[in-house]
């Protein structure tokens, strides 16, 4: 029997405001720099709404964060290994929308050298029918690939739409706004590999 994932509602809203606190921001300068209301910011930073994933993307891009490393930070969990059952899994309120977070969060303490490694490995299951956007500032200083696993995944980046099946590899191009969209009757997985530009 499979033990349902946590809610990451509390974790996620401590390590929001713990995000905008190291940066001196106000609630008013991470909702001009995500696009996100100062009273939907306020009430997941006080863990009384749950994020959706395109609310998280908006404001894991204004960190400068990508969403799987602001989803592990809000975890908690470090090393240089984490084993498959231990990996942090979210679950989009709104969509169903599952990614489970593969790599490893290298704390310095831990491995210095290895605390700067900058790949994210992130699988993604996507219900039939379901339909996640992310705007352009989610991946700025980013470099992403999107290989399937499973199913087919229509992507849209810009204004280019791809259709990918499974063994299919696409490299994104410059940040635009995108859409992970299953428009089959079947879930489609995907593993997303985002390398962090210097």
């Amino acid at each position: 029997m499979t033990t349902p994932a946590p809610d990451p509602t509390d974790g996620l809203a401590r390590r929001l405001r713990l995000e905008r606190e190291a940066r001196g921001w106000s609630l008013g300068d991470l909702a001009a720099r995500s696009g996100v209301s100062k009273a939907m910011i306020s009430k997941v930073e006080r863990a009384e709404a749950s994020p959706t994933a395109a609310l998280l993307g908006r404001l894991s891009g204004a960190f400068g964060l990508t969403l799987s490393t602001l989803l592990a930070r809000a975890e908690g969990e470090t090393g240089q290994l984490t084993r498959a059952a231990a990996q942090p899994v979210w679950i989009d309120p709104e969509t169903g929308y599952r990614r489970r977070q593969v790599s490893p969060q290298v704390s310095p303490q831990v491995s210095p050298s290895m605390a700067e490694i900058p790949l994210d490995l992130t699988e993604v299951a996507l219900p039939a029918g379901a339909e996640v956007s992310y705007p352009a500032a989610s991946y700025a200083f980013l470099r992403q690939m999107i290989w399937m696993l499973a199913g087919t995944l229509t992507f849209q980046e810009g204004e280019t739409t791809h259709v990918l099946e499974a063994g299919d590899c696409l490299a994104l191009g410059a940040p635009a706004d995108c859409t992970f969209a299953n428009r089959s009757g079947q879930p489609c997985r995907y593993l997303v590999a985002v390398v962090r530009q210097r």
